[in-house]
């Protein structure tokens, strides 16, 4: 088996409501994503191109993403925060869940395994040293 994985970055703002810390206050990350597609050993000198793997990834998460405030609709105050950030003209991303990494790494590997043959795994790091992986 052979894996090979592409890392892409985006800047974001979410708030967790009703968390215990200090991120239940409007913050920011800057996401990094890795996206690895895995191969078993058929002969091929290439598992993708990486040059395609970036282009995927950047338009189905990165140009959906980056430089948004991305908020639960299931969560009145966020609801009201993206209503004014939307009233001002800037970007929102709706989403049904807490904006959590481990909810982001399981939602990016739905949203890429159509497009992706072989994805195996999604990590998504919130700092330099935390992320969260998912892999089916």
């Amino acid at each position: 088996m052979t894996t090979v994985t592409k890392t892409v970055k985006f800047d974001a703002a979410h708030v967790l409501t009703n968390h215990c810390g200090l991120c239940k206050n409007l913050h920011g990350h800057t996401y990094r994503v890795d996206v690895s597609v895995s191969q078993a050993d058929s002969g091929s000198d290439m598992v993708i191109d990486f040059k395609d793997l970036k282009r995927i990834v950047n338009e189905t998460i990165c140009d959906r993403f980056d430089h948004a405030f991305i908020y639960n609709t299931n969560s009145k105050g966020e609801c009201e925060i993206a209503e004014v950030v939307e009233r001002n003209g800037m970007r929102t991303v709706a989403i049904p869940f807490r904006s959590t990494a481990e909810n982001f790494a399981k939602m990016f590997f739905g949203d890429l395994k159509d497009k992706i043959p072989g994805l195996s795994s999604v990590r998504v790091w919130e700092t330099a040293d935390s992320c969260a992986e998912y892999r089916p």
